[in-house]
């Protein structure tokens, strides 16, 4: 009786492959490692562009504060505000020519 053998059927499948289907086999392995690549890219893509999006918010609130900063340094660097505070709270004035004296070091 020929049926009395009893084999595992991953066994017989794989005996199968690697005696007629390596292609099959190979072009398999193919295109798992190539789903496996794939999943990767786009899980790297998803996470750089989720940095690039954040670093892009930064950039625009460095921008910003930047631009507010310009706006104060012109405000406090501004001759009449710079001269009234002079005037105002260290008392200066403005000094005569004809009595201005200048000191020459040899």
């Amino acid at each position: 009786m020929i049926g009395n053998e009893r084999h595992s059927l991953p066994g017989i499948i794989g005996g199968d492959l690697l005696r007629h289907g390596k292609l099959p086999l190979l072009l398999i392995i193919a295109v798992l490692v190539s789903a496996v690549m794939v999943v990767i890219t786009t899980h790297k893509t998803r996470l750089l562009t989720a940095q690039r999006e954040q670093m892009v918010l930064e950039r625009d609130s460095l921008d910003i504060e930047w631009r507010n900063l310009i706006l104060e340094e012109n405000a406090l660097g501004d001759h009449s505000r710079v001269e009234r505070l002079a005037i105002e709270k260290l008392h200066m004035q403005h000094v005569d020519p004809s009595q201005e004296n200048i000191v020459v070091q040899p």
